[in-house]
Parts: C-alpha cells; sequence; structure tokens
C-alpha cells in the first residue's frame, strides 16, 4: 500500500491539467508526474516492474478522488 501520497498542480495557472505527485511504497519515496491523459511519468527511480502495476492503479483511484471529484 501507497502512503503519504501528495500532489500539487504542475502549472501556476491552474486551469492547465498536470500534477506532480509523490509517496511512499515500502519505504522508498517516489516521485512523478500525472498527465491529464493519465499517463505516469517517473521522475527519479520508478517502482519495479512486479509493482507498477498496482502502484499506477491506486495513483489513478487517489488522483479521480481528489481531482475530478
Amino acid at each position: 500500500m501507497i502512503s503519504h501520497f501528495q500532489f500539487k498542480n504542475m502549472y501556476d495557472n491552474k486551469q492547465l491539467p498536470g500534477w506532480v505527485f509523490t509517496f511512499f511504497f515500502k519505504g522508498v519515496r517516489y516521485e512523478g508526474n500525472y498527465h491529464k491523459t493519465g499517463e505516469i511519468e517517473w521522475i527519479g527511480q520508478s517502482p519495479s516492474e512486479e509493482n507498477q502495476d498496482f502502484i499506477k492503479k491506486q495513483i489513478h483511484e487517489l488522483m479521480l478522488f481528489h481531482v475530478y471529484e
């Protein structure tokens, strides 16, 4: 499970979609960009292939809840 999920707008103009997010998973900090298309671009270290689908699904759910609700 991911913890300490945080996000902020990528642009000062809040009408332009795009967000920067950070979170921890198994004690490792990850950072990425969430684009309006739902594409996730990792900044620095990315999660292992075996965990990536699980993590991406959780990020999509969190972004839907926080941004689009």
